[in-house]
Formats: structure tokens, C-alpha cells, sequence
């Protein structure tokens, strides 16, 4: 067995309660009035002493003030859900939440009654916080669980804070903060810190979204990690854009909790837009972003680019999907023909792994370009075959990894934590990596979507790659598409044209693609199932490209016609 460690010397974790952690342990890191939060449409400011007296007095109504106005009873241990786009009220509600000793459920804020009906009996929720814009959603979903308005109203807290107060018909924070204070918060001290903070769900590749059990000892852990492996620029004022959602783990650890150890302010986005980012990053001087792969490809491409002063952004963190070289140089030197020094880095995780294991050193970032870099402190990594044997040096093989970030496991479903995680603590993280001689990580591909081609392995990421060189492709996916006649899967691409074109000369542009794919790959990597042109890349709100729509689309869509052989 080949066991890798990281680089890094190992870190403290301690066993406590996130909040007691982050406003206890980490509050005297920096002034109790520097700012902690900064609503990026109105300037609306929390900082960080308020942000602890908030979280205080919002668990405190939670366990007191709302079940005194009608709403349900909330005890230790209970799970309240969080419904809401990004705003200024999502801190406030995590750690209130926190506070109050619950387990919180972050869902998708773009959910459909169905899809949040699944998360809510799965989670074993109690009670919502609710966007004013997704109350009719919610109460939609209540219908499906065929409770009435009355017993609906009980579970729902309309997040209208700090914005003035809406229909009183709800319960409203406005109504439940300010109203009295814990004296403290629950306590997490030891092995209670094992117990679970956070339930976000992984959709993984078959079924419904699981929910991922993870503990306030996995992201203190996770806090303590990052410290040491998220690149430090000793900026004097460093600010970060928030423009990932927080109801995903990547924006609920990297945006809520971990710049909050660092002292850096961050600017909360509702949602991504390329105008609306660098309108903010002028306005609030922002050096720092988090970022997915299609915001990368935004940023490349959209002219609003060069009408705002970004001189003050030094760091683009690109996590979530997989981010390739091609992109990366090419947004660098579209920043340094603007005049903006910026480096883009790549890290890794998954919701499983709370989620960072991997993240790109800045002095690395163009020397190492394409890599996630290398593996953070207290964590061990194998690269395994087909669950059999170790990869080789410089072979591909799946990345499992082991330490104090891995989750629990996934709530009611031991079958599938069995699954994931071996009985000597391994997690199977489903991606096939590479590891070079200096110890960076290369993720190659989701073993579940490998292209197996005639016994061939075909990544996709590396053809989407290679098509992102292309002059006339803004975007793409690459799928394997299934030949009965040959009996193998055929790589095929879906592709957006950079600047558009009528569908009368699609196909011969498709045409184009594939010769132009054909003389720089080998030949089973060649897109023998076609190159189909598109409006748009199925991604979720984090960046992945949804292959599973791409899959279905394939299966309406005729093969390319086979070339005729000459017969000998």
C-alpha cells in the first residue's frame, strides 16, 4: 500500500463548537468592530462583534421567542434548513443556527417544491428559514407533505432581515432577533464536537441527493487547514467577493467561516453576474474571489471586463469542476493586457471532504498551471485501481483520501457510506487523479465518467480542455455516447460557439471541430460520436456540467453516419 502525506506539518484541531470556535477561540484574531459581512448591493455592514451578537440573540429566538409566537419547538440536535438566495441574512442565520445548538440544512435556492420535499423529510428538517421571494415555494412544498396553512406557518421563518419588515402573516426574524440573548452557546466540547453541524446534500451521479453528515469537528479542521494551505498574500486590506452560493459547501465554508479567521471582509453578491462582480470589485477595492470554472470563462470573454478598474483583484481561486491550463493562461493574460496582476489557482474537494484537500500555492500557479497543487496538512491520499491496487508514480488512479475532514457519512443511508468509506477510514472520492514527483495533484477525470472506448480510457476533462483552445468555442462538455453498431461508447462534444451561428451551418462547423480534435489526439481520444453545437453547457449553480442532461439529450440524437471502407 502507498500511503501519501502532505508537505505541510500537521495542524491543531480543536473539539469544539463552531461558534464557540469562531467567536470565541478566533474573535480576538482581529478588532470586534472590523468588518466581517458587506452586503454588495447597499453597502449594509455587519462586523464581526455584531455578527456574535447576532448569532446570540438569534438563537436565542430560536429557542425561545418563536415557539412563544406559535412556531415549533427547537431543541439541541434538531435540523433547520436554510431556503434563501445570497443575502446579507445568511451569516446571521448559520451562526444563529449554530448557536442554538441545531443542524443545519442548506437547500439549492433554485429547488422546485419536489426537489425541496426530498431534502426536507431526508434531513429530518423542523424548520425554515425562507427567502420573502421562496415563501410560495415552501408552502408548495408543505402541501406535498399534506400539512395546512396553520401547521406550515409554524415551520417557516421568513428571512426579512435587515431589509424592513414584510406580510406579518409569518414569523420573521425581525420578529425572533433582538429580543433576548443566550448567555452563551451550546457547547461542543470533546467528543460532542463529533456530532453533525452541517447537512448539505451531494447529488453524486444516480438517485436523489444524499445528505452529507458533516461534524463542527470537520470544519474546524477544515479552518485550521486552509490556514496553512489557501495561499496568504499578506495583503494589508485584503476583501473578498462572495459570489458563490452559500447554500453549497464551498461558499458555506470558504465565504461563511473561513476568511472570517482571517480578518477578511467579505462582499455578498445575490447572484453572479459579470457586471455586477466587477462593478464590485472597483467599489470595494475586492483582491481576492472565489470562483467556479464558467465565472473563469465569463470573466475571458465578456467585454464588461475592460470597463471597470480591477486593479485591486491579486487572487482568482477557481474550486468545484475542473479548471484547465488553456483557461487559466488565457484569462492571466487578458487581466495583464487590462493591467490587473492577478494569479489563478485551482483547489479541490468535495462536499464529502468539507470540502478543501488540495489547493495551488500562489508562487506555484503558473509553473504548476492545470494542477489542484498539493494535498493540505493532516491528510493522506492513495491512488488506488479499480479498488485493487496502488497506482504507480505517475499513474492514474482513483484519489481516496483519509483524515479529520472526511465526513461522518451520509445521513440515513449506511449502505452508501459503506460504499464511500473503507473500514480503515478511506474515502473513495470517485475522481481519477495524478501525482507528480513534487507531490501535486492532478485530477484527470470522475471515474464514473470515463469514456471507455473500445478498452480505451477517455477523460473528458482532458478533450474539454483541449476544445476550450478552440477560437470559435466559448464552452463544452464531452459524454460517451453508445454505439450498438460498434459496440463501444463514442466520445461526442457539445459545444457553444463563441459568437453564435445559424443552425444551417452547425453541422459542418461540428465537422470543422472534429478534424481540428483529430490531428491533436490520439486516436481513441478522436470525437467519433460527433460534435453537436448548442446554446449553453448544462452546470449547476457550482460549475459542474450536468452530463446526465447531456446523456439524456444523446439518446434523441442520431449517431454521425460510419465511413464507408474500402473493400480489399
Amino acid at each position: 500500500m502507498t500511503i501519501y502525506t502532505s508537505p505541510y506539518p500537521s495542524v491543531e484541531i480543536r473539539n469544539e463548537s463552531v461558534f464557540t470556535h469562531q467567536f470565541r477561540t478566533r474573535f480576538n484574531d482581529f478588532p470586534s468592530d472590523k468588518a466581517a459581512f458587506i452586503d454588495a448591493a447597499t453597502g449594509f455592514t455587519i462586523t464581526r462583534g455584531q455578527l456574535k451578537d447576532y448569532g446570540l440573540s438569534l438563537g436565542w429566538g430560536l429557542r425561545q421567542e418563536l415557539p412563544r409566537l406559535g412556531g415549533v419547538q427547537l431543541s439541541r440536535g434538531d435540523v433547520m434548513m436554510i431556503f434563501s438566495p445570497n443575502s446579507i441574512t445568511w451569516p446571521v442565520m448559520y451562526y444563529g443556527g449554530i448557536a442554538a445548538g441545531l443542524r443545519m440544512t442548506l437547500a439549492n435556492s433554485a429547488y422546485t417544491p419536489k426537489e425541496l420535499h426530498h431534502q426536507w423529510v431526508d434531513s429530518g428538517a423542523k424548520a425554515v428559514f425562507v427567502h420573502p421571494s421562496l415563501v410560495d415555494t415552501a408552502l408548495e412544498m408543505f402541501k406535498t407533505l399534506n400539512l395546512d396553512l396553520t401547521e406550515a406557518r409554524r415551520r417557516i421563518v421568513v428571512a426579512d432581515w435587515p431589509s424592513p419588515p414584510t406580510d406579518s402573516t409569518y414569523i420573521r426574524i425581525s420578529d425572533i432577533l433582538g429580543k433576548g440573548q443566550l448567555q452563551e452557546e451550546e457547547k461542543f466540547d470533546g467528543d460532542l464536537a463529533n456530532e453533525t453541524a452541517l447537512l448539505c446534500y451531494s447529488s453524486g451521479t444516480t438517485g436523489n441527493p444524499k445528505g452529507v453528515m458533516t461534524t463542527h469537528r470537520n470544519i474546524i479542521a477544515l479552518l485550521a487547514m486552509c490556514n496553512t494551505g489557501y495561499p496568504d498574500l499578506k495583503e494589508k486590506n485584503p476583501v473578498m467577493l462572495g459570489v458563490l452560493p452559500l447554500y453549497h459547501i464551498f461558499g458555506a465554508t470558504k465565504l461563511l467561516q473561513f476568511p472570517y479567521t482571517r480578518g477578511i471582509p467579505v462582499v455578498i453578491m445575490q447572484k453572479f453576474d459579470v457586471v455586477g462582480m466587477c462593478k464590485s470589485v472597483e467599489k470595494y477595492g475586492v483582491s481576492q474571489c472565489l470562483v467556479v470554472p464558467p465565472i473563469c470563462l465569463a470573466l475571458l470573454h465578456h467585454p464588461a471586463v475592460a470597463k471597470y478598474n480591477l486593479k485591486t483583484l491579486k487572487f482568482l481561486m477557481s474550486g468545484a469542476a475542473p479548471l484547465g491550463a488553456p483557461l487559466v493562461k488565457g484569462l492571466q493574460d487578458r487581466m495583464k493586457s487590462l493591467g490587473v496582476n492577478v494569479f489563478v489557482g485551482q483547489g479541490y474537494g468535495l462536499t464529502e471532504t468539507s470540502p478543501t484537500s488540495h489547493c495551488i500555492p500562489a508562487q506555484d500557479s503558473l509553473r504548476k498551471v492545470g494542477t489542484i497543487g498539493p494535498l493540505f496538512p493532516n491528510l493522506e491520499a492513495r491512488l488506488v485501481i479499480e479498488d485493487v491496487e496502488d497506482a504507480k508514480e505517475g499513474e492514474a488512479g482513483e484519489l481516496w483520501i483519509r483524515g479529520p475532514t472526511i465526513m461522518k457519512g451520509y445521513l440515513n443511508n449506511p449502505e452508501a457510506t459503506k460504499n464511500a468509506i473503507t473500514p480503515d477510514g478511506w474515502f473513495k472520492t470517485g475522481d481519477i487523479a495524478i501525482r507528480d514527483s513534487e507531490g501535486f495533484y492532478s485530477i484527470v477525470d470522475r471515474r464514473k465518467e470515463l469514456i471507455k472506448y473500445k478498452g480505451f480510457q477517455v477523460p473528458p476533462a482532458e478533450l474539454e480542455s483541449l476544445l476550450l483552445q478552440h477560437p470559435d468555442i466559448a464552452d463544452c462538455a464531452v459524454i460517451g455516447v453508445n454505439s450498438e453498431e460498434e459496440a463501444t461508447e463514442l466520445p461526442r462534444a457539445y459545444v457553444v460557439h463563441a459568437k453564435g451561428i445559424p443552425p444551417s451551418e452547425q453541422a459542418a462547423f461540428g465537422v470543422s471541430v472534429q478534424e481540428w480534435v483529430k490531428s491533436r489526439v490520439a486516436r481513441h481520444k478522436q470525437l467519433r460520436g460527433g460534435v453537436v453545437v448548442i446554446d449553453a453547457i448544462p452546470k449547476s449553480a457550482a460549475g459542474k456540467i450536468l452530463r446526465r442532461e447531456l446523456r439524456e439529450r444523446a439518446k434523441k440524437e442520431p449517431l454521425p453516419a460510419r465511413p464507408v471502407r474500402a473493400k480489399l
